[in-house]
């Protein structure tokens, strides 16, 4: 049985569907990033908005950055972004937080740049050509990893020197020699 190319009811596509999905995933679990207290659970929930974007990758025809934000962004900064938290701090956050004082100035900023962003993508011309492009994964790969395995190596180990500095600051005990 195949699934009929536009949904019954709604009458759009799936693709358009999983799109509104994965946005509507990604905009929640990055409300919640900025508006909940416990710092653990804003660091899940901003991997969950990376998962939901690398979704999005996928769906705009970049598999190729799809995996990139998935192995850099949630691999990487998040799992060392938690990891720096764990070590250095309490879980819960303070009762008042900083950014519920400013309440109304970024209540008006924020409406101000979606009135910007609304007449920006009602002026715009866009295509109507629904293809998408697909990225050659070949040629990339071919070009970074012949190309530029130095500098790539390069910055691993400074990544790697980056994160055993911040395992040796959290873990070193006070009172002792410098």
């Amino acid at each position: 049985m195949t699934l009929p190319e536009t949904i019954p009811l709604l009458g759009f596509g799936w693709d358009d569907l999983l799109f509104m999905t994965l946005a509507a995933i990604m905009v929640g679990s990055a409300i919640l990033v900025v508006t909940m207290r416990d710092i653990i659970r804003c660091g899940l929930a901003m991997i969950i908005a990376f998962a939901a974007l690398a979704g999005l990758y996928v769906l705009a025809g970049a598999p190729v950055v799809a995996a990139t934000q998935v192995l850099v962004y949630i691999g990487a900064i998040s799992v060392l972004v938690l990891f720096a938290i764990m070590l250095t701090q309490t879980k819960a956050a303070p009762r008042a937080l900083v950014f519920q004082t400013q309440v109304f100035p970024a209540a008006i900023a924020s409406a101000v740049l979606a009135i910007l962003i609304a007449v920006v993508v009602a002026s715009t011309d866009w295509p109507v050509s629904g293809a998408r492009i697909w990225t050659n994964t070949v040629e990339l790969a071919n070009r970074l990893f012949n190309g530029f395995v130095l500098p790539f190596e390069v910055v691993s180990v400074l990544l790697l020197a980056a994160v055993i500095g911040g395992v040796f600051l959290a873990k070193r005990e006070k009172g002792g020699d410098d």
